[in-house]
């Protein structure tokens, strides 16, 4: 989850006020949404949710306990998908001076107990859904614990002055027979007492509403499923750095209105349909820049380059100095490629979204003071990111050891696969992805030429997922240009590959 507004604040240097400097773009088709964060024109941040895959994370069910198994203290439970969810002992919420602390999980549940729970980790391959029993609901400034009485504060919060000071103001709103406890989110350092009484609020009504649906019984049932990404960009996205929002789809842009309008109050304002013929991703090149962040090779601008390669255990960073031959000696041209290099390494972190143990291998630099002054530009340009990182500095052998927390799958992980021809050495696009990509690409090119037809030449991977899976979708494009479009299969092209034939 991106907690925002946890950037240092541009200033106006005329009106002291913040300095209105990032733009959100939301772009919206039936099978997926994508979301693009801009600061100063330049993407920061990629997100994608596909409606064929949606997340099952911070989801709430009415469960039933299907199966306890003593020997690895967890249960199966039963909330209605296809396969049984786990649950661990450990992930059972009990208080704190309760003497079941310690109590085995046989001597908890038993099989056929309703519960409520909500899932902490997807399904992956043949396992469940993970789940816990300690239920918490986010909200744009905070999160609401019921079961919990403290009042905590996000870690990004680092002043302990300040710290205080918002636990303080968030007790003084709090209602004295008040059952739950909040955290506190780093939205919530601009916030005032009526965008939190606000949320409070709001996030009691939720709880009450889930507590409801989950008195009626009937498990396994869904009690509550998390917001949509369009509707999480108002919830943590936005902060008071952003200009505006611009969504490309107007039924998407009136529930976006209709949520700002009862819980994001202020946001309203800055929220606009973009509604002309140029698709909304083409005004920043932002399909390019997708482009850009799938492959292993990032250009910069002195001539140099890094090369990145995303591993199951670590991500390894390579910074070249390439063509770069700018300055007087060869000390400076290193030092000031690795400047560089740091403030684009900063980037791509957040723009492919990776996360974990990552390894940077900057130019060796002889100067102590040269590397002082390197790890600091990483730091400053690291300090804008949302999520939360921590860098070692240089270890013995000269390389950057950082971690950045994992909140979601990298941008390569959502768009791609492993390439059966290279036996996962490498990745290509999915044959959805390249469905998606055809699909955009035929709008593209009936609002500029006029044709009796569009014949689409792909793989057969590409052409079998048009003829079963995106069926309707190639049928409502082609009602909707008002042209037929036909396939064929080209045998000598990858999964990436097509060509649309204009007849």
């Amino acid at each position: 989850m991106r907690a925002g507004g946890c950037a240092t604040l541009r200033l106006n240097q005329d009106t002291g006020k913040p300095q209105l400097s990032e733009e959100i773009l939301v772009n919206v088709t039936p099978q997926e949404t994508r979301v693009a964060v801009l600061y100063l024109g330049a993407v920061q941040e990629l997100h994608v949710e596909r409606a064929s895959s949606l997340g099952l994370v911070s989801n709430i069910y009415l469960g039933r306990v299907a199966r306890v198994l003593p020997g690895m203290q967890s249960a199966f439970i039963d909330i209605g998908l296809e396969r049984a969810a786990f649950l661990h002992v450990g992930d059972i919420w009990m208080e704190r001076s309760s003497a079941g602390a310690d109590k085995p999980i046989e001597r908890l549940l038993h099989e056929g107990q309703s519960l409520v729970v909500q899932v902490v980790k997807d399904p992956i391959g043949t396992k469940g859904a993970r789940l816990t029993t300690q239920i918490s609901l986010a909200g744009r400034y905070l999160v609401y614990l019921p079961q919990e009485s403290h009042i905590g504060i996000s870690q990004k919060i680092e002043g302990e002055e300040e710290r205080e000071q918002l636990r303080q103001k968030l007790a003084s709103l709090l209602p004295k027979d008040i059952e739950g406890g909040f955290i506190v989110r780093t939205m919530a350092e601009t916030a005032g007492e009526a965008d939190l009484a606000a949320d409070v609020a709001y996030l009691r009504k939720l709880w009450q509403s889930i507590r409801e649906r989950a008195a009626l019984g009937g498990a396994p049932a869904p009690l509550y499923q998390d917001l949509t990404l369009a509707l999480r960009v108002l919830r943590d996205f936005v902060n008071p750095e952003t200009a505006r929002i611009l969504a490309d789809s107007r039924e998407t842009f009136q529930k976006m209105q209709e949520f700002a309008l009862l819980y994001a109050d202020g946001i309203g304002s800055r929220l606009q349909h973009y509604g002309a013929e140029r698709p909304l991703f083409d005004l920043h090149a932002i399909d390019d820049e997708i482009e850009r962040a799938l492959a292993r090779r990032v250009d910069l601008k002195s001539g140099g380059y890094l090369i990145i390669d995303q591993t199951e255990a670590l991500t390894t960073i390579d910074v070249n100095t390439g063509g770069f031959v700018g300055a007087r000696n060869f000390d400076d041209t290193i030092f000031k490629t690795n400047l560089e290099a740091a403030q684009a390494i900063a980037r791509q972190l957040r723009l492919r979204n990776l996360g974990g143990i990552i390894i940077i291998d900057f130019i060796d630099m002889h100067s102590h003071e040269h590397r002082d002054l390197v790890l600091a530009e990483l730091k400053k340009a690291l300090a804008r990111d949302p999520t939360r990182s921590s860098v070692s500095g240089f270890s013995p052998l000269g390389l950057v050891e950082m971690t950045r927390k994992r909140t979601r799958e990298s941008l390569a992980h959502v768009l791609c696969e492993p390439c059966p021809t290279c036996q996962g050495r490498g990745q290509i696009k999915t044959a959805q992805t390249a469905c998606y990509e055809i699909l955009r690409e035929i709008v593209r090119e009936a609002r500029q030429f006029s044709a009796r037809e569009f014949r689409i030449l792909a793989a057969q991977a590409v052409v079998d997922l048009f003829l079963d899976e995106q069926s309707q979708s190639l049928a409502q494009l082609s009602d909707f240009i008002g042209r037929p479009i036909s396939l064929q299969v080209e045998t000598s092209y990858t999964q990436e590959q097509y060509d649309i034939i204009l007849l």
